[in-house]
Order: C-alpha cells, then sequence, then structure tokens
C-alpha cells in the first residue's frame, strides 16, 4: 500500500476543503509547485492533484500550475478535476501526468471511461466519492441515488487502473477513514482501490494496512499532512 499526499489547487494555490465544500477553505501554500517538490523529497511514490476551479467549470483551469508541477517533480501525478472529455484525457498525458481521474463523467458518460481506457491502457482511474454509500458528482454538489459499488462494478473490465473511493463526510475532518466502507467495495471488484478521506493519525494509516489484501493499494491523504498530524515519512515506513 502507497501513501500518497494530495495537492488540492484553487486559484492557484494549495489549499484543503471540509466536506468538499468551495466556503469551508484553508490556504496551505501559495505554491503547489513547491509542495509537491516537500513530498517528493520526503519519499512520495504517487502525488494527487485537484484542479478544483476545474471540478465547478467543468474544464481544466489550473493547468499552469500542474505543468509546474511536473517540472518540478519526477514523481508520477495523477490529476483529477474538471476531466468531462477524451481531448482533455489526453491533453494531460501528453503534458506528462502519469494518471487521469473521471469523476462525475463515471456516472454521466460511462463509455468515456471506456474509450480512455482503451486509447491510454493503466492511465486511467474512476473516482468515486460517496456520502451514505450513494455517488456525488458535480464537484460533490450533487448526490445520485447510484451506490458506489455498483457503479464501480460498472468499470470491473474496461481496463480501469485504479478506484479513488472518498467517504465525503471524512474529507478534510481529520475523522478517520470509513474502513468498512472501503473493504466492502474493495471486496467486491478486482479494480484496485485507494482509499480517501478522513484520514489524521499513523493509527489511521495502521488500520488501512489489513484492507490490503482485499485490493486497496493506496490511501491518498492532505489535510493531515499539512496540519501535522501525520508525518510523511513515517507513514510511508509504516506501509513498507
Amino acid at each position: 500500500m502507497i501513501v500518497i499526499p494530495a495537492i488540492d489547487i484553487k486559484g492557484g494555490k494549495c489549499v484543503r476543503l471540509q466536506q468538499g465544500r468551495m466556503d469551508r477553505e484553508t490556504v496551505f501554500g501559495e505554491d503547489p509547485s513547491a509542495m509537491a517538490g516537500r513530498w517528493a523529497a520526503e519519499g512520495a511514490e504517487m502525488i494527487h492533484v485537484v484542479d478544483l476551479d476545474g471540478a465547478m467549470e467543468k474544464r481544466p483551469v489550473n493547468l499552469d500550475s500542474i505543468r509546474k508541477i511536473l517540472d518540478t517533480v519526477t514523481v508520477p501525478i495523477q490529476v483529477g478535476g474538471g476531466i468531462r472529455d477524451i481531448d482533455t484525457v489526453g491533453m494531460y498525458i501528453d503534458v506528462g501526468v502519469d494518471r487521469v481521474i473521471i469523476g462525475t463523467e463515471a456516472i454521466r458518460n460511462p463509455g468515456l471511461v471506456e474509450g480512455a481506457c482503451r486509447r491510454y491502457p493503466g492511465r486511467v482511474v474512476v473516482g468515486i466519492d460517496a456520502k451514505n454509500g450513494l455517488v456525488a458528482i458535480e464537484g460533490w454538489t450533487e448526490t445520485t441515488q447510484t451506490r458506489a459499488v455498483d457503479l464501480a462494478r460498472r468499470f470491473e473490465k474496461s481496463g480501469v487502473a485504479a478506484i479513488n473511493f472518498t467517504d465525503i463526510h471524512r474529507d478534510g475532518m481529520q475523522t478517520g477513514p470509513n474502513i468498512e466502507a472501503t473493504r466492502q467495495l474493495a471486496e467486491s471488484v478486482e479494480i484496485p482501490v485507494v482509499a480517501s478521506g478522513g484520514v489524521s493519525t499513523l493509527a489511521d494509516i495502521r488500520n488501512l494496512i489489513p484492507l490490503e489484501p482485499f485490493g486497496v493499494v493506496g490511501v491518498i491523504t492532505g489535510r493531515a499532512l499539512y496540519a501535522g498530524t501525520l508525518d510523511l515519512r513515517e507513514a510511508i515506513a509504516l506501509t513498507r
């Protein structure tokens, strides 16, 4: 299991939101590329980047900041936020992004996921963000009636590289990850799962490690790293 630090970009700055709410923002840095350099220096094997403005505007907005991250580090980068068509997927692959995360369109247009997987095998991640087990879309502003498990199963044979699973109620709240929901999702599909949301301390990482046999291959953490309640080097050492 790898530990993946998160960099959320809003207005060109590195921020964290609580429960995905744009009005609950904390700025943790003026330069996302400098933050990426810090996480790379501390041993990150992948960095999770979200274009928050892009998620709202349904198109890439912070591309300059993402390019600067790519120029700064050699660690693989996965990017989500505002990816709504195959051209955007291709653009990110072309500029050097390792994996592209499709969230809202996985429900709105599942054919996009399938087509992107065919064109860019091993490079497409489905982002499933859930409230009470139901998928939320449009930057978490809209909750659907689709169960997270059912959406994951929809892409079982599509060649998706991973599923990023976020429990929205816990995201940015440092209340501990939703172990049970993450385990249930991982057990339901053969696609590797990356856990996200709620990680606060080293104990939370320790609690996730037993899910590795079920297919949980990574954990994304943001606020805990920025607030200093979790040390990235320690977390990586624990998972290794």
